[in-house]
C-alpha cells in the first residue's frame, strides 16, 4: 500500500458506532508489539514519545528526534501510522505546514492535532485554529496524502472539575464544527467521560469522534453504543508497560 493508501484504508476505520481501538505506541518496539497482536492501526501519544526519550510532554522532545521516531516506527510495520503532533511545533500557520510536511515525510498518514496553547494558558481563538488545520491540510495535499487530522479540543482536559463538563458541551460542538470546515478529519475530546454528553457531541457533529480511556471512563462496548468512531488510550499503555518493567525488575533484586 502507498502512503496515500494507507492514509484512505485509516479514515475508512472511523465508524460511528463501530470504533477502530487504538492502543497507543511510543516508539518502534512498541509499535511491532501492538501490530503482532492484529492491530489494524498503530498511534503514537506525545507524552509516551517523550517520556521514553527522557522529556516532558507539551513539545520538549525536539522536533527532529520525533521525526527520526516517526520514521523508525513506520519503517517498522506496514500499518497506518497516526503521530500525536500536539500542536504541529509552532504556531504560526505557515510553519506549521512546513512542520506537518516533515511529519509526513517521515511516514505518517494521521496526526492528532490540538488547540491549547502549548507552553502557555488556554485555547487558540477557533478562528486562529481553523487557519493551523488548514494549513495541516494544505501540507497534506502538498504531498499527496489525504492526512487524517485528528483534531483536538482540550476543553474538557484542562477542566478538572468533570461537574462542569456540560457547560462546554456547546462551545466543544462549536469548535468541532469549524474544525471540520477547515479541513479537520476527527475530532478529539479527551478528558470527557460522561456517557450523556459523549453521546451528544457524536449526535450533534457530523466529524467521527474519538474518546480517549482514562478511569472511570465507559467501557469500549459502551463507548461504541455512544456513537464514538474512535478509542484510544493514549499515556496508559506506557506507564502500565513502565510500571511492569519496574515490578519485574525490583523482584528479581529481593
Amino acid at each position: 500500500m502507498t502512503q496515500a493508501d494507507k492514509a484512505r484504508a485509516f479514515a475508512d476505520l472511523h465508524i460511528k458506532g463501530n470504533p477502530i481501538v487504538l492502543y497507543n505506541i511510543w516508539d518502534a518496539g512498541s509499535a511491532m508489539a501492538v501490530a503482532k497482536a492484529g492491530a489494524d492501526a498503530v498511534a503514537t501519544g506525545s507524552w509516551s514519545v517523550a517520556a521514553a526519550q527522557g522529556y516532558g510532554d507539551g513539545e520538549a522532545l525536539p522536533l527532529e528526534l520525533l521525526e527520526t521516531i516517526v520514521g523508525r516506527i513506520a519503517a517498522s510495520v506496514e500499518l497506518p501510522l497516526s503521530v500525536d503532533f500536539e500542536g504541529g511545533f509552532a504556531v504560526e500557520p505557515d510553519r506549521i505546514a512546513t512542520n506537518t510536511a516533515r511529519i509526513i515525510n517521515a511516514g505518517a498518514i494521521g496526526v492528532n492535532f490540538e488547540d491549547q496553547v502549548v507552553g502557555g494558558e488556554g485555547l487558540h481563538a477557533p478562528g486562529l485554529q481553523s487557519e493551523r488545520i488548514a494549513a495541516v491540510r494544505r501540507a497534506g495535499k502538498t504531498a499527496g496524502v489525504p492526512l487524517f487530522i485528528n483534531a483536538r479540543t482540550d476543553l474538557f482536559l484542562k477542566q478538572q472539575d468533570r461537574s462542569q463538563h456540560g457547560g462546554l458541551v456547546e462551545e466543544a460542538i462549536e469548535r468541532a464544527e469549524i474544525y471540520e470546515a477547515a479541513g479537520a478529519s476527527g475530532f478529539f475530546v479527551p478528558g470527557l467521560i460522561a456517557p450523556d454528553l459523549i453521546e451528544r457531541i457524536c449526535r450533534d457533529i457530523r466529524l467521527p469522534v474519538n474518546v480517549m480511556m482514562m478511569p472511570d471512563a465507559p467501557s469500549i462496548a459502551d463507548l461504541t453504543g455512544l456513537g464514538v468512531a474512535r478509542i484510544s488510550y493514549g499515556p496508559g499503555p506506557y506507564r502500565q508497560a513502565m510500571k511492569a518493567l519496574e515490578e519485574r525488575c525490583a523482584a528479581i533484586r529481593n
